[in-house]
């Protein structure tokens, strides 16, 4: 076994795996597993810029980080950055602070990267059984992937219309307009004709949705009473049932979707456009259900480590 420590940044929050990794089999045990949300992309579409607070957020989370990945004795540890720090015109900044506190420099990776990692990481456990080729849909802060393949991905695009961006981009209102809603869906189908062009969407037998606003959208469906990743890992939600909680999203206000026993508060004012992007997906591919995992880019790291 190897105790390896993946750190995943994206736009909306900074995640933490440490685990101990079978080089021989690619099992994955989970040693901590932690997320917080410090929404570095805050305003990064609008002013190309990492806002000073959004960086001090997420140093302040790397240094908690760095205490425990102490605490565990990781051998070896990768920091990928994603859509936002791509997208800034400071990120040496963010590269420089991160380099400080965690002793190894974030590799601010591609979107073809990135959907790279989330399909390893989500299709590791489920490959075989004559499932045949995977759809996985990795819907994060800044944007979205898609990756289409069976045991390795075959074909992969980055587009964006990550939840945080298209929330910034059109949402003025609470709850929003029918205008802005429309407004964000529009920006979904331009992206979805874009990612279509590399990857064969319809193709895929199986649909996998990752990430936060699929996994929250998931809870909601299932009716739990609080977060229980085990119940949400590999749940099957229904094209109805997705219908359903993004319509209840959609007519809810900002201090009733707080009141969401599953929000995580950092999601409360960007959940309607993440389910806006799954809706969208589904009609896109009409996938009757998304199979939902809680294995993603971090898993993938961590495989990469071995």
């Amino acid at each position: 076994m190897t105790r390896v420590a993946a750190v995943d940044c994206g736009t909306n929050s900074i995640r933490l795996l440490v685990a101990d990794v079978d080089p021989s089999t690619g099992e994955v045990t989970d040693l901590d597993r932690r997320m917080t949300i410090v929404r570095l992309g805050q305003g990064v579409d609008r002013t190309g810029r990492l806002a000073p607070e959004a960086l001090e957020r997420t140093f302040a989370a790397c240094r908690e980080y760095a205490a425990v990945i102490k605490e565990y004795g990781a051998e070896k540890l990768r920091f990928v950055a994603t859509s936002a720090s791509r997208d800034a015109e400071n990120r040496d900044d963010f590269v420089r602070g991160v380099l400080d506190i965690l002793g190894v420099e974030p590799e601010v990776v591609s979107g073809d990267q990135e959907a790279e990692f989330s399909f390893t990481g989500a299709t590791k456990e489920l490959a075989g059984g004559g499932a045949g080729e995977y759809l996985v849909v990795d819907i994060g802060g800044g944007s979205t992937e898609f990756v289409v393949g069976a045991a390795h991905a075959r074909a992969a695009r980055s587009v964006d219309i990550g939840c945080v961006r298209l929330t910034e981009r059109h949402v003025r209102s609470d709850p929003p307009s029918q205008a802005e809603v429309a407004a964000i869906r529009a920006d979904i189908e331009a992206a979805l004709d874009l990612a279509e062009e590399t990857v064969p969407l319809r193709e895929a037998r199986t649909l996998v949705g990752l990430a936060g606003s699929v996994t929250t959208v998931a809870a909601i469906a299932l009716g739990l009473p609080a977060y229980d990743s085990e119940a949400i890992h590999r749940s099957r939600i229904s094209y109805e049932q997705v219908a359903d909680v993004t319509a209840r999203l959609l007519a809810a206000t900002h201090e009733e979707r707080s009141r969401i026993s599953v929000m995580h508060p950092g999601r409360v004012d960007v959940i309607v456009s993440g389910a806006l992007v799954l809706l969208a997906v589904m009609d896109r591919v009409g996938a009757r259900e998304v199979v939902v995992s809680e294995h993603d880019i971090l898993d993938g790291i961590a495989l990469s480590l071995v």
